[in-house]
């Protein structure tokens, strides 16, 4: 007998959504982080829409909302003279889970508060030493001596993860820039807190973002400045004096620079794992893909990661599914990472272009495509990760829209009960099953068959019957009675991992 179903090195954004979702499908976890403790710097400080939807379904976004801040804009100077303002919030989105600032530290905190709210709590101070894989199990050897025997292994254990390097798996990449230097600040100026500003340099970028501050002086701010030209890692001192230096210069205001929350530095690299999955060994989020910081899409990609994977392990766990059902994981997220990274690459280039090609285009072609009304609501949805579909995957589908691997928006639906909900908020570790009203139970019945008890049917207002998945997408469609069709595609994607 196995120790726990699921072992899950890294208690970051990933691991403790990975985590959760797994608890919600009914799985036992294990969770393992080789740091002393929490961590209590923002890191990364923006949850897009598709981040807040996830937190929601799996309940863990708690008091995050009113935490938070609401700077949805984006404005880049050229000296004196702004050249584009980039104004999030997209009618499209169809969501009600919002974008927000909102430190990383805080976003880990309210995960922990869920996990522990399911039966689990992460263990600190304990790292993943050694591997021993078997053909049913995976036996991970912790630095303090003892051993955990698990049916599945996911390493959401960061960028130099042990996990990805242990199961052989490879990590090209390039690096993209020189160094960044990156400060939480508490600034005197007169900037408006009402969103990002960005200053187009000579000497680099220079980038000022508002942060929640809980002291109530609002005077605090994320500080980002590209600093080439260096081969040494500063000491913080040494951050905090250029800060002192660049900030004025480059910005081009008085500023008083107060005491700092948090310092560092980074170079910023593109880098992708060659796949995703050696046998019982899986890796997610920043194991997986390196991406710049620029947009945001880190986290967010790390925990849209978790919510795919889980109910496929669960599935599978249970013996609800075959083992070729954990390889539609990969199949998934790892073409949208491509993507990703290509788009957070694009625009590091263009934050530091030194070519005169490349100023000419950040300089005089941008401002005037991106000032455009379509351009900006394209920009700002494709941030949101709300437009990723999986309808070219080997659950996808073909025909008229929505089709299968599209999301499905927060659409009104009710309870076998009569209460009135929402769709996501039913997505809690379960399956949904749409339906019109005073339709037959096949479908419903059929979907149970297959899945278990973790299957909430539903009605709502539309002509079709829709099969729901976990992560919010679309697994079928059909006429309400057809539930010969909802057993095809269930046998389809279950046994072989490809419903197509």
């Amino acid at each position: 007998m196995t120790d726990t179903d699921v072992v899950v090195l890294g208690a970051g954004p990933t691991g403790l959504t990975l985590a959760c979702a797994l608890r919600l499908h009914g799985l036992t976890v294990r969770v393992v982080d080789r740091a002393a403790g929490p961590a209590t710097t923002s890191r990364a400080n923006f949850l897009h829409a598709r981040g807040s939807e996830v937190l929601g379904r799996i309940g863990a976004l708690g008091t995050l909302p009113d935490e938070s801040l609401r700077a949805m804009r984006i404005t880049n100077y050229l000296g004196d003279r702004p050249l584009v303002t980039l104004e999030f919030g997209d009618p499209r989105m169809r969501t009600a889970a919002p974008p927000m600032v909102i430190s990383q530290a805080k976003v880990e905190a309210s995960l922990r508060s869920r996990l522990a709210d399911l039966g689990a709590e992460p263990q600190w101070g304990n790292g993943l030493a050694a591997l021993h894989r078997n053909d049913d199990t995976v036996v991970a050897e912790l630095d303090d001596g003892t051993s955990v025997e698990a049916r599945w292994l996911v390493g959401c254990d960061g960028t130099a993860s042990t996990t990805r390097k242990l199961a052989g798996i490879g990590f090209p990449g390039v690096k993209l820039t020189e160094r960044w230097l990156l400060a939480d600040l508490h600034l005197d100026w007169d900037l408006d807190r009402g969103g990002t500003t960005g200053w187009i340099h000579p000497g680099g970028l220079l980038g000022a973002m508002p942060m929640p501050d809980s002291s109530g002086a609002h005077d605090l701010w994320r500080v980002f400045a590209y600093d080439p030209g260096h081969t040494e890692k500063p000491a913080e001192s040494e951050i905090l004096e250029r800060m002192r230096q660049v900030i004025p210069q480059r910005s081009g205001r008085r500023v008083h620079v107060g005491d700092p929350e948090w310092l560092s530095v980074f170079t910023v690299h593109r880098r992708l794992a060659d796949r995703y999955r050696q046998g019982r060994i899986l890796i997610a989020g920043d194991a997986a893909h390196a991406h710049a910081p620029f947009g945001g899409q880190g986290m967010l990609t790390g925990i849209g990661d978790a919510e795919n994977l889980a109910f496929k392990l669960a599935l599978v766990t249970r013996g609800l599914a075959a083992d070729p059902f954990v390889d539609t994981y990969e199949a998934e997220r790892r073409p949208l990472a491509t993507e990703v990274l290509r788009g957070t690459s694009a625009v590091t280039r263009v934050n530091i272009a030194g070519n005169p090609v490349g100023r000419f285009l950040r300089d005089r072609v941008a401002p005037k495509v991106f000032g455009l009304a379509p351009v900006q609501r394209w920009t700002t949805y494709t941030a949101s990760q709300l437009w990723v579909s999986y309808r070219k995957g080997p659950l996808g589908g073909r025909g008229p829209k929505p089709r299968a691997g599209d999301r499905i928006p927060d659409v009104a639906c009710v309870r076998p009960d009569g209460t009135p909900s929402l769709l996501h908020r039913e997505l809690s570790g379960r399956w949904a099953l749409l339906a019109p009203p005073d339709a037959p139970a096949g479908c419903a019945d059929v979907a149970r068959r297959h899945l278990g008890d973790f299957v909430e049917p539903l009605t709502f207002d539309g002509d079709e019957a829709m099969l729901i998945r976990p992560d919010g997408h679309l697994a079928w469609r059909g006429d309400a009675g057809d539930a010969d069709g909802v057993n095809l595609w269930l046998t389809r994607a279950l046994t072989t991992g490809n419903a197509r």
